[in-house]
């Protein structure tokens, strides 16, 4: 049984353990050496293709939500659409733009709300 394998970061991961699993990166090392490029084209693709990597909430990104989203309100001035997507985007690492979309407001809504559930359960925790 080999060695467990990390969660893939992004696409340079997934290519890697796929080179690994089919023996063509021990080929590639051999015929070119351990400075083939294979650990910079990785870091590069991961960088350029990451796989959604939840963020940290951030204190007043918490506060922001809190006083917008727990309010029971639902709809939202373009303002605060603009707050939210601003958490949103940078939290979930997307680039979601405003919508008029009710569904799609409903699904942000749901996402952030548990990031939101598990803030308030970590700062618990640390309490």
């Amino acid at each position: 049984m080999g060695r467990p394998r990390k969660k893939a970061q992004g696409l340079g991961d997934t290519i890697e353990q796929i080179t690994e699993a089919t023996g063509i990166k021990k080929v590639v090392k051999a015929l070119f050496g351990d400075d083939c490029g294979c650990d910079e084209r990785k870091e590069k693709l991961n960088k350029i293709f990451p796989y959604n990597k939840i963020e940290c909430l951030e204190e007043n990104e918490f506060n922001t939500l809190t006083e917008i989203i727990t309010a029971g309100k639902i709809s939202f001035s373009p303002s605060e659409q603009q707050r939210l997507l601003k958490v949103y985007n940078r939290v979930f690492n997307v680039k979601q733009l405003p919508t008029t979309c009710g569904d799609c407001w409903r699904e942000i809504i749901k996402r952030l709300n548990k990031v939101v559930e598990q803030y308030k359960n970590e700062m618990n925790e640390n309490n």
